[in-house]
């Protein structure tokens, strides 16, 4: 299996997640099935069927999480020497050279990616075109409108 790179935060986010799934959500499922199952026949029983379904759910996703954390790279972004360059992990300062304004970016995995936190996948096109470039390097982003140059003012390993 291929490992699954993730920010020391996102990693901790997933663990959390699966401490919850497993102490919190697989018990309530757990507990709504046996009162569905003391209602009688099951054959036309709505609350056994949504909560085999929430159950069949909480197991995938306990399953799903596992399989990431025990297949990840964590890097935690204090601790890399990238010698100014930008990599997995580390926040990046760009200029949009068409209207001036200015973005911050953080390079992480597929799991922690949000926007609204500035957080973008490794996977997306602006993240495959900032990673191995410099401060002061000029880059071409594939957008829907076309391509975007930005100027990289700094990289951080925060």
């Amino acid at each position: 299996m291929s490992t699954v790179p993730l920010t020391k935060f996102g990693a901790e986010l997933l663990k959390q997640e699966l401490h919850k799934l497993k102490t919190k959500d697989r018990p309530e499922v757990i507990n709504a099935i046996a009162e569905a199952r003391a209602q009688g026949d099951l054959s036309e029983n709505a609350e056994y069927d949504a909560a085999k379904e929430r159950q069949a759910f909480i197991e995938g996703r306990i399953a799903e999480l596992d399989s990431k954390l025990s297949a990840a790279q964590i890097i935690d972004p204090t601790e890399l020497d990238a010698e100014g360059r930008v990599v997995f992990a580390s926040t990046v300062h760009l200029e949009d050279l068409e209207n001036g304004q200015k973005v911050t970016y953080q390079i992480v995995g597929e799991d922690e990616a949000d926007l609204k936190l500035s957080k973008v996948s490794i996977t997306s096109p602006i993240a495959r075109a900032l990673i191995g470039k410099y401060a002061g390097d000029v880059v071409g982003v594939q957008a829907p409108a076309g391509v975007r140059e930005y100027e990289i003012l700094e990289v951080q390993y925060i």
